[in-house]
């Protein structure tokens, strides 16, 4: 039986990409600054909390960069107690397989496929971010190949819950030079998410992009957790006080390098009723409190905000408002910002 693909066109490299939509050497040293500063945060040398936070998905240029453009402002307000990784999440995983994928598939979402567009649109987005504000952001490892497209413009990578057990995602993660995030999968199984940090942070050889390769081990790989679903389909947070002393207890046995816990305080922790996504912080942060071990080990959280509340489908056309999940609007994204900071 023949294979059923059809190979539409050849895309270019990434090093070919990266030739014609280059980094200056200005930009470039701002990079490494972030990634220095955010590497100092999990070697707990640097005490500020860390908030990866921004929209669910990057859905539109326009509204994403004014949303990077308020984020700065206050950044810039609290930046002695919180570090902003923003969100810009260009490529996003569908449960089942169809629906918006993100920017890398459809610059725009009203209209066909395009992935030559689509790596194209999401490079120049992250270029204008780090040129217009600074920032170093978060995206979704959610296909390990394409990481090198944004590699010399990334902050911070995730791998989701419904990767965090393949094998490319976790040795693909041993060698991307920045802090990268296993979530715990969606059945809650917290060996699978500790298994995937002893791996990324090991040496892997392995084949990538056509080559052999070899990576040194990620010692910044660390966990996120983002509540289960049993099933029956029913959500159980993971974020209570007792969660994280569990986690820590692993963290202990399996001996890894700068552990870590970044809290994801929307999807099943949340239920995906964004709103709570303000009392989940705050519960995490009386954990904080009333533990030194839990204060060591969370080094932040991840809140999903854009400029609107809620969310809407494509067709609604709702400027800064999600198409995927249902995020917190400006107002309430910026007094749960300086309260954090507050509480940092």
């Amino acid at each position: 039986m023949e294979m059923q693909m059809e190979f539409i066109r050849q895309l270019p490299k990434p090093a070919e990409l990266k030739e014609q939509f280059p980094l200056d050497d200005q930009l470039k040293a701002v990079k490494q600054k972030r990634d220095d500063e955010l590497a100092a945060i999990f070697r707990g040398e640097d005490k500020r909390f860390i908030l990866v936070i921004g929209p669910c998905s990057a859905d539109r240029e326009d509204a994403v960069l004014e949303y990077m453009d308020r984020m700065k402002r206050l950044a810039d307000e609290v930046e002695d107690k919180l570090y902003i990784v923003p969100r810009c999440y260009t490529n996003k995983p569908r449960t089942k397989g169809v629906g918006y994928k993100g920017m890398l598939h459809q610059p725009d979402p009203t209209k066909a496929e395009d992935m030559l567009a689509g790596i194209i649109a999401i490079r120049e987005l992250h270029t204008k971010i780090l040129k217009n504000t600074g920032f170093t952001c978060a995206d979704e490892m959610l296909y390990p190949e394409n990481h090198r497209y944004l590699s010399d413009l990334l902050g911070y990578v995730a791998v989701g819950a419904r990767s965090v057990e393949n094998q490319q995602h976790r040795i693909t993660a041993s060698g991307v030079g920045i802090p990268v995030g296993m979530k715990n999968p969606t059945s809650g199984d917290l060996g699978v998410m500790m298994n995937a940090i002893s791996a990324a942070q090991s040496r892997q050889r392995f084949v990538y992009r056509g080559w052999e390769v070899q990576t040194t081990g990620n010692q910044y790989a660390h966990a996120i957790l983002r509540g289960s679903v049993d099933k029956y389909g029913r959500t159980t947070p993971n974020y209570y006080y007792e969660d994280l002393q569990r986690v820590n207890s692993l963290y202990e046995r399996a001996e890894l390098e700068n552990p870590a816990v970044i809290v994801d305080t929307n999807h099943s922790n949340s239920g995906k009723h964004f709103e709570e996504q303000i009392r989940i912080a705050k519960d995490i942060m009386h954990s904080r409190r009333h533990s030194d071990d839990i204060n060591r080990l969370v080094k932040g959280l991840m809140i999903e905000s854009y400029l609107v509340d809620g969310c809407q489908s494509v067709d609604e056309g709702v400027y800064g408002k999600s198409i995927t999940d249902p995020c917190l609007g400006w107002e309430k994204t910026e007094a749960l910002v300086r309260e954090l900071a507050e509480e940092a």
